[in-house]
């Protein structure tokens, strides 16, 4: 058979070995498995019960005890384990981003541990799991020239499946016909719709991806057949986005350098999507230096690019509040604070809140790049004294490199903020431990173990 592209950018990622990772990219990973585990444990406490009823639904499905689910106090099938951790993961769209946008490690961690726990497979295999899912869903992501942000097809559930049976593929050790299968199959698999953000589903397009990604990977490794060239004619690509795509940049400068070191990872600061955290610093900015307190607030304005998907000026729930740069500036203005309990039904339905967020504008300049690296905000506060403060926001808050990103011990006080919920300190401690020693490790049993909470209430 001639080569085809699917061939070649298979060929690449299973080229990917521990030994050849640099040692920046080897850091990152530790901190991309640090960062999933501890929005992971958040997530199993998600306030609307996206966790609780993630974590009842697998367990109700039952299945051989493989891999352990966060914070639910028992074992399931590595698949079901991989569904509920993936969801959990993107429930409080706490997790990481990367560029252009994309959440990489909500459908791809779950993936990674539940295969390492029940294989009991080293640190230094989880590691180049984690490298590998990141250059896959980077390149899928950048071929996919027509896959919009913010509308159509959601990402953890198309580009995130294809890094999730990437790092199925490399730790269950398929061969590369066996890897053509899988990815053919995770074909099959892609889907969700950016239409259900705001509602649980959109948390559970990351667990699918996982499920699906490992399912995959599972059934090629058993002998099941699908075309051997899914990103060639009439496959991914000319299915989801005819006309709009660019296969060769699969392999165009693949991993040189490595998509997690350049353009690079983003940690997340606040509990919400992307698009709102530079809002959210820059209103806390403001609070800080002008001492503001709720009363003198008058009404507010958010200057922002054209990205309608954020404009949301009644939210329908806590939940969907995520994604609303005026309730989400509001909370920041008025709490001095957003955190995971900011998004709560009564919360958003609190007195304060109703009297103020009718007064935030989202107002829109076409000057502005709708670009998460290159863009910038301005926050307007009118205070009833008649005065108006004003803050600029250029660099993105825990973005590497041309952003602000997050200290070593911002990330752990992140680590420690989500872990809390469900961990008490020492066992959270001796967690980070292990995963800052991940390549050291011969298994991540101690890690799941303490993952697990058994014999704990957590929702």
């Amino acid at each position: 058979m001639s080569e085809t592209i699917t061939g070649a950018f298979i060929d690449k990622l299973l080229g990917i070995r521990y030994r050849s990772i640099p040692p920046e990219a080897i850091e990152i990973a530790k901190q991309v498995v640090l960062d999933g585990l501890a929005v992971m444990h958040a997530g199993a406490t998600e306030p609307t019960g996206v966790g609780r009823i993630a974590t009842a639904y697998v367990r109700e499905a039952g299945g051989q005890p493989q891999a352990s689910v966060v914070a639910g106090g028992f074992k399931t099938s590595m698949l079901n384990a991989a569904f509920a951790n993936g969801t959990m993961a993107h429930a409080l769209d706490f997790d990481n981003t990367s560029y252009p946008p994309n959440h990489p490690t909500s459908p791809t961690l779950p993936v990674i541990l539940a295969i390492a726990e029940h294989h009991r497979l080293p640190g230094e295999r989880i590691i180049e799991a984690v490298v590998a899912a990141f250059e896959a869903q980077a390149r899928v992501r950048i071929a996919s020239t027509g896959l919009a942000t913010g509308v159509g097809f959601h990402k953890p559930g198309t580009v995130g499946l294809f890094g999730a049976v990437t790092a199925a593929t490399k730790l269950l050790d398929l061969d590369r016909e066996q890897a053509l299968m899988a990815f053919g199959i995770a074909g099959s698999r892609a889907g969700s719709i950016s239409i259900n953000t705001g509602t649980m589903t959109k948390s559970s397009h990351s667990g699918h991806g996982a499920r699906m990604g490992l399912e995959s990977a599972v059934l090629a490794k058993m002998g099941w057949t699908a075309s051997a060239d899914v990103f060639g004619p009439k496959g991914f690509f000319d299915t989801f986005m005819p006309g709009k795509a660019d296969p060769g940049l699969l392999t165009k400068g693949f991993a040189a350098p490595l998509w997690m070191l350049d353009p690079g990872v983003g940690f997340k600061a606040f509990p919400s999507n992307g698009f709102t955290q530079r809002p959210i610093d820059g209103a806390l900015e403001l609070r800080r230096e002008h001492g503001l307190r709720p009363d003198q607030i008058d009404r507010v304005q958010v200057i922002f690019p054209r990205f309608e998907y954020v404009n949301r000026p009644q939210p329908r729930s806590g939940l969907d509040g995520k994604f609303s740069v005026q309730y989400t500036t509001l909370l920041a203005l008025l709490d001095g604070e957003v955190t995971v309990d900011s998004f709560t039904d009564e919360r958003l339905a609190a007195p304060d809140v109703r009297a103020l967020l009718p007064k935030v504008q989202f107002t829109v300049d076409e000057s502005i790049p709708f670009d998460k690296v290159k863009m910038h905000v301005i926050i307007n506060v009118w205070l009833k004294d008649g005065r108006q403060l004003s803050k600029r926001v250029d660099k993105l808050l825990g973005w590497p490199r041309t952003g602000k990103p997050l200290t070593r011990e911002q990330r752990h006080q992140k680590f420690f903020s989500c872990t809390r919920r469900v961990l008490d300190e020492q066992e959270a401690k001796r967690m980070l431990e292990q995963v800052e020693r991940l390549e050291m490790l011969a298994d991540v049993k101690e890690i799941m173990d303490i993952a697990r909470c058994e014999n704990k209430v957590t929702a």
